[in-house]
């Protein structure tokens, strides 16, 4: 309705957002919400359909807008020769935090690449190769059950009550990525906490140190899967 009263129809249009240099985590969602942001405009509704952020062009050392997407995928060919360094160095827990700081240093953002993307079930790695080197985009459920047909040696060699604690983290990670790997947080949560407390835990593999141990191949399979 405008100022004399009379009713007028409705305007929509799409919002594009632009980043400002230092600004990629200016406008995030609020925690806990999924759904893509949304705002109202002139009385109608949009959303973001892509991000942009502004680089520096290291040839004419002039600003430049590019979509998030694009600049992900430069960096990382930047920083590393291949998706084989990538792989490696992300099997490893602590080269992966070396990777992980080493992006964020640059600005990225792996929950804005999975909205930007729109691939929230995707693997952090999974999203470098796809848009660093143009690799299929496997989600988390598709690398936890590749690694469950393939490599049936690993879960093999243990207990019955010790391969159902690795699949259950396995499922977590399918459901919720690799922060469920957090040790030993993630015993004290079901539905691993089901299978008993950290010690009868443990206790299936042998021990705390075992483990320890097995859960760390887990991850490091799950990335040569």
């Amino acid at each position: 309705m405008n100022e004399a009263g009379q009713t007028v129809p409705q305007s929509r249009r799409v919002l594009e957002y632009k980043e400002e240099p230092t600004g990629i985590d200016s406008l995030k969602d609020d925690e806990g919400d999924e759904m893509p942001r949304k705002y109202y405009v002139d009385g109608g509704e949009g959303k973001i359909i892509k991000e942009l952020v502004y680089d520096l062009d290291p040839y004419t050392e002039k600003l430049r807008l590019i979509k998030l997407i694009d600049y992900t995928g430069e960096e990382i060919r930047s920083i590393y020769q291949s998706d084989t360094e990538v792989r490696q160095r992300w099997a490893d827990l602590a080269q992966r935090d070396e990777i992980m700081q080493a992006l964020k240093d640059h600005g990225i953002d792996f929950e804005e690449l999975k909205q930007a993307t729109e691939q929230p079930d995707a693997d952090p790695l999974d999203l470098l190769y796809h848009l660093a080197f143009n690799a299929p985009l496997l989600t988390r459920r598709e690398r936890a059950e590749k690694l469950k047909r393939e490599r049936h040696d690993f879960f093999d060699q243990y207990g019955s009550e010790a391969r159902t604690v690795l699949e259950a983290l396995l499922e977590k990670y399918a459901i919720h990525g690799t922060e469920q790997f957090a040790f030993p947080d993630v015993l004290k949560i079901p539905p691993i906490s089901d299978f008993g407390n950290v010690v009868e835990i443990a206790n299936y593999f042998g021990g705390a140190e075992n483990l320890k141990q097995a859960v760390k191949q887990l991850q490091s399979l799950l990335y040569v899967a």
